[in-house]
């Protein structure tokens, strides 16, 4: 997905301890994403701007799309990042410089790793279902292979158990004795959860991890605050448990990871170490250089990049102004 804004990310020197203050609460707002989209953007924020390696969250629908077009989002550039989409509902046909088009539906997962940088495009198909409903979240490449081939992968089976009232989707990383098979490159967690009844969940998680949770449907109570959708709770690290209830049918999405503690800059669909990368990244695709190649089956102008800031691009504390 492009991205309109210019939030740099983070940086968190070797050895220092990552003091997190908890459970906190952070609202999403309203990004205009293409022609006919809008997304709820739920990372990167002022207030916390990673969990693990998951730098980029939005939040999709539900929208009603019977007499829209659905998503329409041209070519468009990355780098330094692995794009993970899920959808609850609706079709998106994914389309990139590799050569690869793949509708992607409810249930399955799409991952594209960047590398150096990667070109593609979202699309509904002209005959669609009538909701549109899903995520999109980023991944923050660590050294080497933020640097190097690009890649795309299309996950149909992924693992799913039910414990209790409760149903689980592996979209990535390791829970439970599952293991996903999406490749990442550091420690990383992305899971579905939805309540069937009103018993609570309980997940064992890994101390070393931080955490988030996301209603994409109905309620959620955990740590006495209330979850809706549009709003992410962060969870901070130092869990070896979690305990929630939800309404019937509410559907989560359990992010965690690893502090990433590489700096990083964050600009458009870039994703970099320093503002002379960005613009290095920029320049390449304004000039249609072959460092990202043309989208398959694509032949819609490619998005332009936005101007520049005046001001030099920096990295940001990765925890953002909950610290001061």
């Amino acid at each position: 997905m492009d991205r309109t804004e210019s939030l740099p990310a983070q940086t968190r020197p070797p050895g220092v301890a990552d003091e997190d203050p908890g459970s906190v609460l952070l609202p999403g707002h309203d990004v205009p994403l293409g022609r006919y989209t809008t997304v709820r953007r739920l990372l990167p924020q002022r207030a916390r701007r990673m969990v693990g390696a998951w730098c980029f969250v939005d939040h999709f629908g539900p929208d009603d799309v019977a007499q829209r077009p659905g998503m329409e989002v041209p070519p468009h550039p990355h780098t330094g990042l692995q794009t993970v989409t899920w959808l609850l509902d609706g079709e998106i046909v994914h389309r990139d410089s590799l050569g690869n088009v793949q509708p992607i539906r409810p249930g399955q997962l799409n991952v594209m790793t960047s590398g150096h940088g990667i070109a593609h495009s979202e699309r509904s198909p002209a005959t669609h279902p009538p909701v549109m409903h899903g995520v999109q979240l980023w991944v923050a490449l660590p050294d080497p292979v933020r640097a190097g081939a690009a890649g795309f992968a299309h996950h149909a089976d992924l693992p799913r158990w039910r414990t209790g009232d409760w149903d689980h989707t592996l979209l990535v990383g390791e829970l439970s004795g599952e293991r996903s098979p999406a490749v990442v490159h550091t420690p990383l967690l992305g899971a579905q959860l939805q309540a069937h009844g009103p018993a609570p969940a309980t997940l064992h998680l890994r101390p070393r991890f931080e955490y988030a949770l996301l209603a994409m449907d109905g309620r959620a109570r955990v740590d006495g605050q209330s979850l809706e959708p549009g709003v992410l709770l962060y969870l901070g690290a130092g869990r070896d448990r979690l305990e929630l209830t939800a309404e019937p049918g509410s559907r989560l999405m359990l992010l965690g990871g690893e502090p990433f503690d590489e700096p990083l800059v964050m600009w458009w669909n870039f994703v970099g170490r320093s503002h002379e990368e960005v613009v290095t990244a920029r320049e390449d695709w304004m000039a249609g250089r072959d460092r990202f190649g043309p989208v398959a089956d694509d032949a819609a102008p490619p998005l332009p990049a936005p101007e520049l800031p005046s001001v030099r691009l920096k990295a940001r504390d990765r925890r953002g102004d909950l610290h001061g």
